[in-house]
């Protein structure tokens, strides 16, 4: 069931809603979509289109893998929220072993992530807390650093093409991605020893492919660094580690994995089926989708182990280069709670209450000694503080709305008419009110901080 503008409709979009417990209920998350069509999802539903669903996760990856094994499958898109589908960095690996490390290469990642870390940890601000905006800077620089060495750790406009490369519209555009090629061309030309294009190189002697892995690589790493690490140290903060109610920071590396697994960067896909395929009585069509929504399972067992690739990468197959993204994310908040303690000042939730989504632009996290008193917003000492980083963060919200309705009064469809110009006008003074709110919201987190 569709809008009026072709998005799914409400009634037809899938809901999750949380348990007392905080538990999300399990549902399931393959869904056989003919095209052009839209079915709700849920245990309710009743039967798909196609006459099967997935009873479980390894049957949901096991139908998957045998139909991309098959070359059934098509490119995958990503879904946003608003139903719109948008490209994904194409998947590119070469073939081996080459993302188990040795323990002096582990040692050689170690000392990267380590170095780009002491700047983040000097650039907290007064209260303890971490600058948004300065985290994501240094976690792209460090991705540019571990993936293609030394010489392009300040190359920003690198990340921007990568970050442009996968737009709305369900491709790849040929245009940017050329545009990737050649930026990266020099690196790739000549690896720095000791990065991954180094390796990568090796292992695929420079073809295409490797330069393909590359983009891949960068892709994902500054991904996992910037988002994924981030909700993992939100999540250490409230007191989850392994698991809702675990604590200890000693648990870094499953923070890593819970944050990958319960708030994935690719929190639905949609893979097109190009060739009629069977498998385990599912027979799909060409010109169906399959929508793959890992969210809808809710928490899994023991027996249900978290797959970094599928988090980071849709290849259905599996993928190298996400394991290594998620590997990079495990070094970081490995690092920064060797030293630290993590102190959730915004969105507010315990660890026996996750939140169903965690937007990485939300979180609002404090460093304070790893050995000094666990300190929170609300606890003795520290009231202040909290409120002053929570009023960073929201500054930011209202610089990033000032932004966007600017954006959209410069969009030059308002031309030719007096009804677009006086829209235009609305659009910039709605803008310039947000940027002085953002101005004065930040002056007062500033004080407030101490």
């Amino acid at each position: 069931m569709k809008d009026a503008r072709g998005l799914p409709s409400q009634e037809a979009r899938a809901t999750v809603r949380p348990g007392r417990t905080g538990r999300r209920q399990r549902r399931d998350p393959l869904l056989i979509l003919p095209a052009g069509a839209i079915v709700r999802a849920g245990n309710d539903a009743g039967p798909c289109p196609s006459g099967t669903r997935g009873t479980g996760l390894r049957t949901a990856l096991h139908l998957l893998t045998r139909a991309d094994g098959a070359g059934a499958l098509g490119a995958a898109s990503g879904l946003a929220d608003d139903g719109r589908r948008y490209a994904l960095s194409p998947h590119a690996a070469p073939a081996g072993a080459w993302d188990e490390l040795t323990q002096d290469e582990l040692d050689g990642l170690t000392a990267q992530v380590s170095e780009q870390l002491v700047q983040v940890l000097a650039a907290r601000r007064e209260d303890g807390s971490l600058d948004q905006d300065h985290w994501r800077t240094r976690m792209l620089r460090l991705s540019r650093y571990v993936v293609l060495g030394a010489g392009a750790a300040e190359d920003t406009l690198l990340s921007e093409l990568v970050s442009s490369a996968s737009v709305r519209g369900g491709t790849y555009e040929a245009a940017r991605a050329a545009a990737v090629r050649r930026r990266l061309e020099p690196y790739v030309a000549d690896p720095e020893p000791g990065s991954l294009a180094d390796r990568l190189t090796a292992r695929g002697r420079g073809g295409p492919e490797t330069r393909l892995a590359v983009a891949h690589a960068l892709a994902l790493v500054s991904t996992a660094t910037s988002t994924s690490a981030l909700q993992a140290l939100a999540l250490l903060g409230a007191g989850a580690g392994a698991g809702a109610g675990v604590t200890g920071f000693e648990d870094a590396p499953d923070a890593v994995e819970l944050a990958l697994d319960r708030y994935p960067p690719l929190a639905a896909v949609v893979y097109p089926v190009r060739a009629p395929f069977q498998a385990d009585g599912a027979a799909l069509g060409a010109g169906e989708n399959i929508l793959y929504l890992p969210a809808l399972w809710g928490e899994r067992g023991a027996s249900e182990p978290t797959e970094a690739s599928w988090a980071l990468c849709a290849n259905p197959s599996g993928c190298a280069v996400a394991r290594f993204a998620a590997l990079v994310c495990r070094a970081v908040v490995h690092y920064i709670t060797a030293g630290a303690r993590p102190v959730l000042l915004a969105p507010r939730f315990t660890a026996d209450r996750l939140p169903d989504t965690l937007d990485p632009r939300t979180v609002a996290v404090a460093l304070t000694a790893a050995d000094g008193p666990g300190a929170t917003p609300d606890g003795p000492g520290a009231p202040l503080s909290g409120y002053g980083a929570r009023g960073h963060v929201g500054a930011d919200r209202l610089e990033r709305h000032a932004e966007t309705l600017a954006a959209c009064a410069a969009d030059t469809g308002w031309n030719g008419s007096e009804a677009g110009e006086r829209f235009r006008m609305i659009l910039l003074a709605h803008a310039d009110r947000c940027a002085r709110a953002a101005a004065d919201v930040r002056s007062a987190a500033r004080r407030l901080s101490g």
